[in-house]
């Protein structure tokens, strides 16, 4: 804490000792948990909580197609607020259930050519790749991954030198999973916009948590999730897509919504970014994505974004003291996830020793983001994730049983090859 402005003690980031107290009693987990795995899903606000249970009482009340007519006004008010949040227009602004079919909907939308190229990082998300892979397989496009700099990001400079006629997508993570790095998306952008390739920004980790305007990156496409740093709830998510390319992408699935059957052998697909969207949605849970959305912008993206980046930057620099604490997060620039790991004792012992003291943490492993896991010789680290609501004592209660579990005794020692789980443990995003 540093002192104060007008008059009030200030934590980082700008908030108040008051703001971080009035975050806390908006959110009822912070009185049960010390909650340090936001990169998992954030604690919702009650906030979000009640605009949620309440649509949900007017389905049991009215019906489910009655509700939706009743809350129709708010339920459109939720692209407005999406598309202030990312700093798009709303017709650019698509909702769906999750991060995974937002990104899905629009990189399946892309209509690949033998000999296409497809540029990445090497700190893709599993499930991406997998995508790339198997569109590689059925078109033959080629995957391509771009190296690193000296810091661990996407080299920019060798982004530019692999770009041709034939790169047809830039397919970068802002955030990844497995780590505090931050990707230069902006200056990815810049090159996307001297040679007309596609540009598609994974920001599932990072919008909520950084202050992400699509204009400032020039991103063609961005998907993201609500349950992770915008504090929604599961199964809800968000696509932007340009307009100037809406018509260069063409929907893997259609239904009634994204299309109209305008003669018994035509259909005209909807001119906005909703063409990637379903009929059938769920409703409470978009409101509750809204109601996250509005209560992020009111607190301010770049307040939140400077709170979260001290936090975790504090986290790191106490963990750094813990004798055989290496902490393995990248980047010029890194966001509030702090990743390490811990001689002689297993990153799943640490998160089990966490949660009985009531500390939520989580564990990454090769199998989400195996090029660089493996080009760094990881096999699993401890992901501790940081939010605006946490505070330093949560932050010292977490080091100091840390700290406890070097002092009690060797597990498994994680590193390349320990593989202690195999495959019998889920990845997690």
């Amino acid at each position: 804490m540093t002192q104060t402005r007008a008059g009030q003690v200030v934590a980082q980031g700008g908030f108040t000792r008051g703001d971080v107290a009035r975050a806390r009693a908006d959110t009822p987990g912070c009185a049960k948990v010390v909650h340090l795995n936001n990169a998992g899903a954030s604690l919702m606000p009650r906030q979000v909580l009640d605009a949620s249970v309440r649509h949900l009482h007017l389905e049991a009340g009215m019906g489910g197609y009655e509700a939706a007519a009743h809350a129709a006004e708010d339920i459109e008010s939720v692209y407005g607020s999406a598309a202030r949040l990312l700093g798009c227009d709303r017709d650019e602004i698509a909702l769906v259930d999750n991060a995974t079919r937002a990104w899905g909907m629009a990189f399946y939308g892309i209509p690949f050519r033998p000999g296409d190229r497809i540029l990445t990082s090497t700190v893709e998300y599993a499930s991406n790749f997998i995508a790339y892979l198997q569109i590689a397989e059925r078109t033959g496009a080629r995957v391509e991954v771009v190296p690193d700099d000296e810091h661990g990001q996407i080299s920019v400079d060798a982004l530019r030198a692999a770009m041709d006629e034939r790169v047809r997508l830039i397919s970068v993570t802002h955030v990844p999973t497995n780590g505090g790095l931050v990707n230069p998306a902006a200056e990815v952008g810049k090159v996307a916009r001297e040679t007309g390739a596609l540009y598609l920004l994974d920001a599932c980790q990072s919008v909520g948590q950084l202050d992400v305007d699509v204009r400032e990156i020039g991103c063609d496409m961005l998907s993201t999730t609500g349950r992770k740093y915008l504090r929604g709830p599961r199964g809800t998510g968000l696509l932007y897509v340009r307009r100037d390319v809406l018509d260069r992408l063409v929907p893997p699935t259609l239904d009634l919504h994204s299309a109209t059957w305008t003669a018994a052998d035509r259909y005209d697909i909807r001119p906005d970014a909703r063409r990637f969207e379903t009929w059938e949605a769920n409703y409470a849970a978009r409101l509750g994505l809204g109601a996250a959305i509005d209560h992020a912008l009111g607190w301010g993206l770049p307040r939140i974004q400077a709170r979260v980046t001290q936090l975790a930057e504090t986290l790191r620099e106490q963990l750094g003291e813990v004798p055989g604490i290496t902490v393995r997060d990248l980047g010029v620039r890194r966001c509030g996830i702090t990743t390490f790991t811990l001689d002689g004792v297993a990153p799943d012992n640490i998160k089990s020793a966490m949660a009985a003291q009531g500390i939520n943490v989580s564990v990454s492993r090769t199998a989400s983001t195996r090029l660089d896991m493996d080009a760094r010789g990881l096999a699993e680290v401890v992901r501790a994730s940081v939010h605006y609501y946490n505070t330093e004592e949560e932050i010292a209660a977490l080091v100091s049983a840390v700290r406890n579990c070097s002092c009690s005794g060797p597990g498994t020692a994680a590193g390349a090859g320990t593989g202690a789980h195999g495959g019998k443990l889920a990845s997690v995003r």
